[in-house]
């Protein structure tokens, strides 16, 4: 059965062609492409809408106002300017391990992750320093992608008017979804451009075209993001689906095209395996997360999310602007329209709408895992489906006067709903002004449409109030989801002079790998390693390894997002342990106005350290990890020394009230005990908020909430005085807890310096680092257990003049076993999944030219016979 066949059985009597079904006419020339036509339009309207939003918001780059809110300036733009030093060759490491991050963290998971798309590749061409410049423009270039793929989509199903299609395009590229979640979610903007263009292999599979182009889509998109290609192929195969059933195909015949569909999907994704499998193996080793609990939202606040400038973080973003939204509540009216195709359509909608509200489906779409965050990600599947059912009730031709009353009348029902919801009572003073007015360009561009032809002025002006209203209204969302983003989330400045200074001092000070240079605790974001150069302890990932979040944590070092989020620890104890022989000192960020303003340049502070792989006298990796309620302890079962002193501790006036840990405090609180002349006091309070003072030393700020989603890090006072007296006023922003006991600690340096120089005298002598592989050469007659100052992550595999074993761990540390002779280390680095992936997508490929190959004999042997009868006349 040909295209025209399956095209018309859905579509009715008129063939399938221009706005009647011209192509079936007379051909006199070749005309441009409709297809190509509506994709420019659409990715030129999402462009300068998106544009023109940021300038409405005086948002960056087109004003002051930072668009690094959350995730997009601690996460993704960090992630995008490891990738330009990748690119540039200027990382600490490679596609296996960022030995910037967390002390050595397994990078192929994050690349995956975050950065894995092709539109990434791009910020090789900005300047470093322009790499928030770098990210904007792939962001805008990605959703301009997804709106002219979905232009081309549109006119794939059924031709109409390539400007009606442009038009859906970009409704469809400026949906809600979009500008109110994936414009600082950047890596989720390649699920929006693979749902048009997975429907699009799934008209190719119908009709028997195309099936390596097809793979390969596939393939890209799962490498791009897994995540919402996902989600895409979840709607995409509802689509084909769809069409099989509206295209009434024998049942033969539909469940062949079924199949096909299905080998198709199975081989891309077996190619994008050994990505996929890694990233998947990644979440298995990550600090497990926030346990979500899905809760529908009200009737009221679904509705209201339809409408344009509403916002809200936790529920579903469905705006499509109100042209796309009057023609798919037009289309169970048009007569225009099959009966089929019209119920098909909307069943399909509402069918997906439901589903979106349902613990059971709704856990589906995100792949079974509650997510850490919005439940309703897989909300722009939905948005796709509106503009799709939108553009059959325009490509059929413009909705009759009945159907425009009908759902005139369904959208007023649709307002005076979400007129109840907060959302429109809290944004209703844009809300509704906006709605009004575009729903008056778009009611009287269909009517005008729907006129007779012949009458290409008040054609003209359909057009120009249809795309007015699409461009206003989009405009507007976007500005509001803007400024309202700035109101609700954390947000960071671009890069500037700060961090330009920061980069200047690490610069200045690092010598890796003989030791890291920590970029400093008073950091600009969570990932400052990757953006200001250094290897510290800082990162933040939704696959952050369970051990590392674990083993700093028992350390003193604080976190945010439920551990997920490591700190910079300033403490002499674990930079001796974790070699870290520079650090950098920052101001407090001005850009966070709650911080304690003061300004300053970056200094850097150095200490000799031991090497990055030091010799332990005992065989300690047969030990399991032993670690204890106090960090001070923990600290010193790492170093191999005890080198603190815990007094006991009175505070002046907290009381337990409760089972839990600590002592409460609310109010200033004094903390009162004896140490040792000329120790340096710490003091851990990892639930406590607020600021504490040793004397008249400075004052040091404890961040923690009551959620535990973030916790304090341990911070140095200052020094005991001669009398050894400690007091440490207490000044908590909020209720808070202490613990009773084993809060302070009092290091003795003597010691420590004594400590650190026999791991210095016993360590390695030469240690050199490339990527996934670290080799070390041991002093002569070393015994016991060589241990390297990074986090025993899964895939380490290490071997010390034998064979290549999974390498131990000392106190979540990798840890070799030396033999008698053992004279050198070395350790490299695979990726757990890797290997697995590595078949699966060979045997992928390895399918994909068995099936090519035997297509092309086919049709080979199947010309001969036509080539010998051309021969013969």
């Amino acid at each position: 059965m040909n295209r025209t066949v399956l095209a018309g059985r859905e579509q009715g009597a008129k063939p399938a062609g221009g706005e009647e079904g011209r192509e079936n006419g007379p051909v006199k020339c070749r005309r441009a492409d409709p297809g190509a036509a509506a994709a420019l339009l659409a990715a030129l309207l999402t462009t300068v809408a998106f544009c023109a939003a940021d300038v409405i918001a005086r948002s960056y780059p087109f004003g002051p106002r930072t668009r690094s809110v959350n995730d997009l300036g601690n996460q993704y733009v960090p992630f995008h300017a490891h990738l330009w030093d990748l690119l540039h060759g200027r990382a600490d490491g490679g596609l296996l391990v960022n030995w910037q991050s967390g002390y050595g963290s397994s990078f192929l998971p994050d690349l995956g992750t975050y950065v894995s798309s092709p539109f990434a590749l791009l910020v090789a061409l900005f300047p470093r320093d322009e790499i928030d410049l770098a990210v904007y423009t792939v962001t805008v270039l990605k959703t301009a992608v997804a709106g002219a793929a979905m232009a081309w989509l549109l006119m794939s199903l059924r031709r109409g008017r390539w400007w009606a299609a442009g038009v859906l395009g970009a409704s469809y590229a400026l949906c809600g979804w979009s500008l109110a979640l994936a414009s600082y979610n950047p890596m989720w903007l390649d699920g929006l451009i693979a749902l048009p263009l997975f429907c699009l292999v799934g008209e190719w599979v119908m009709t028997g075209r195309r099936p390596l182009l097809s793979v390969l889509i596939v393939a890209f998109a799962w490498i791009a993001n897994f995540y919402t290609a996902y989600m895409a192929t979840l709607g995409a195969a509802l689509v084909l689906l769809l069409r099989l059933v509206l295209a009434e195909l024998p049942w033969r015949r539909a469940l062949a095209v079924a199949g096909r569909a299905a080998v198709t999907v199975a081989l891309g994704i077996g190619l994008a395996a050994p990505l996929v499998i890694v990233v998947y193996s990644g979440t298995k080793h990550a600090y497990p997360g926030r346990d979500g609990h899905f809760a529908p939202v009200g009737t009221e606040d679904l509705l209201a999310r339809l409408l344009p400038t509403t916002y809200s973080y936790g529920s579903p973003a469905l705006y499509v602007g109100i042209t796309a939204l009057v023609l798919a509540l037009a289309l169970p009216f048009h007569r225009k329209v099959p009966v089929r195709v019209r119920a098909g359509w909307t069943v399909l909608v509402l069918a997906v709408a439901l589903s979106l509200q349902w613990a059971p489906t709704s856990l589906a779409w995100h792949a079974f895992a509650a997510p850490n965050g919005s439940s309703y990600r897989q909300a722009f599947v939905l948005c796709a489906l509106l503009v799709i059912a939108a553009w059959h009730a325009l490509a059929y031709g413009p909705p009759g006067r009945r159907a425009l009353g009908a759902a005139a009348v369904l959208l007023v029902l649709v307002a005076a709903a979400a007129s109840r919801s907060p959302l429109t009572q809290q944004h209703g003073h844009h809300t509704w002004p906006v709605v009004l007015l575009a729903a008056a360009g778009t009611l009287g561009g269909l009517a005008l449409l729907g006129l007779r032809h012949g009458r290409p002025v008040l054609a003209g002006l359909a057009v120009a109030l249809l795309i007015g209203a699409q461009f206003g209204e989009a405009a507007a969302t976007s500005a509001v989801a803007t400024r309202m983003r700035l109101g609700h989330m954390d947000d960071y400045a671009p890069w500037g002079d700060r961090q330009q200074k920061e980069a200047g001092a690490v610069a200045s000070a690092d010598a890796w790998p003989a030791y890291r240079t920590e970029p400093g605790r008073d950091q600009t974001v969570a990932n400052d390693p990757m953006m200001v150069g250094g290897q510290g302890s800082q990162y933040y990932s939704s696959l952050t390894a369970d051990v590392l979040s674990r083993t700093l944590t028992a350390l003193g070092d604080g976190w945010t997002s439920r551990g997920r989020s490591l700190q910079s620890l300033d403490n002499p104890v674990t930079d001796a342990v974790f070699a870290v022989g520079a650090r950098v000192h920052n101001p407090p960020d001005p850009h966070q106005k709650w911080l304690p303003q003061g300004g300053g340049p970056s200094t850097v502070t150095r200490e000799d350290v031991p090497p990055l792989v030091t010799v332990r006298p005992t065989a300690a990796h047969t030990t399991p990890a032993a670690f204890g309620p106090s960090p001070y302890r923990n600290q010193e079962l790492l170093l191999g020394a005890r080198v603190y002193t815990l007094p006991r501790t009175t505070l002046s006036s907290a009381v337990k009230r409760d089972a839990a840990p600590g002592l409460l405090v609310d109010g200033a609180q004094t903390i009162t005990a004896q140490c040792r002349p000329g120790s340096s006091v710490f003091l851990w309070a990892p639930h406590y908020s607020g600021t504490a003072r040793l004397g008249g030393g400075a004052q040091k700020l404890f961040r923690s909430d009551a959620e535990n989603a973030k916790i304090a890090a341990m911070q140095p006072l200052g020094t005991v005085g001669g009398t050894g007296l400690i007091r440490i006023d207490l000044k908590p922003n909020r209720l808070s807890r202490v613990p009773a006991q084993g809060a302070v600690g009092c290091l003795d340096t003597a010691r420590l310096r004594t400590a650190v120089q026999h791991l210095r005298s016993t360590g390695a002598t030469k240690v050199t680092v490339s990527d996934g592989t670290l080799h070390a050469q041991l002093p002569a007659g070393s015994r016991g257990t060589a241990v390297v100052a990074a986090p025993r992550i899964a895939g380490w595999r290490c071997s010390a003049g034998g064979d290549e074993v999974p390498a131990g761990e000392f106190h979540g540390l990798i840890a070799v076993p030396l033999g008698a002779s053992a004279t050198s280390l070395t350790c490299t680095f695979h990726p757990p999944g890797l290997r697995l992936g590595t078949a699966v997508g060979g045997a992928s490929l390895l399918t994909l030219i068995l099936i090519g190959t035997v297509s092309a004999v086919r049709r080979r042997a199947a010309a001969r016979p036509g080539e010998r009868t051309t021969t013969a006349h």
